[in-house]
């Protein structure tokens, strides 16, 4: 099974982040990627920019509505994500532990759902 590890944290000023705290982060994520590699567990991993250089597309009643920055008010963004192969839910959770923290935030684990091979979700009565 494929699970999305969807990272968020606070954003960071330009000015907050010394040569230190890029390195800390460059050799965690390099460090999880690797290890992701040796497990055979690694699909895909990317940073995404910063949300003043997002759009966010918003569909009402069949028209566009396209806005600055991300859809909802929050202290947490979206700052990337990794794509990993994992047996269960469980495990993809475990590999999220594996990645070292070097900011307060928080890591999404959810499954992809696979089009055509997984049911599509039940309906309650």
């Amino acid at each position: 099974m494929q699970f999305m590890l969807l990272l968020y944290n606070a954003p960071w000023r330009p000015e907050e982040v010394t040569p230190e705290i890029w390195q800390n982060t460059v050799r965690a994520h390099t460090e999880f990627t690797r290890k992701l590699k040796e497990a055979d567990a690694f699909v895909s991993s990317a940073p995404l920019e910063p949300v003043e250089n997002a759009k966010t597309v918003r569909l009402r009643r069949r028209e566009r509505l396209v806005t600055d920055g991300p859809f909802a008010e929050t202290k947490e963004t979206l700052g990337g994500y990794y794509l990993i192969k994992a047996e269960s839910l469980d495990a993809a959770v475990a590999w999220a532990h594996e990645l070292e923290p070097v900011a307060d935030g928080s890591i999404e684990v959810r499954p992809v759902w696979q089009i055509g091979v997984d049911s599509p979700p039940s309906r309650s009565s």
